[in-house]
């Protein structure tokens, strides 16, 4: 799902993302497409 702002990760990219799980808007960098969560919810498993 697009979105616009900063990601709330790393607050420098663009976010491009909603996580389903949480709400966060997050980057590419920071969303995990496999699981389909942010890095916070997988807990650092990307």
């Amino acid at each position: 799902m697009s979105q616009s702002g900063l990601c709330q990760h790393c607050e420098n990219a663009p976010a491009s993302h909603t996580c389903p799980n949480c709400g966060s808007l997050v980057c590419e960098r920071h969303f995990d497409r496999q699981h389909g969560q942010c890095a916070s919810c997988l807990g650092g498993r990307q």
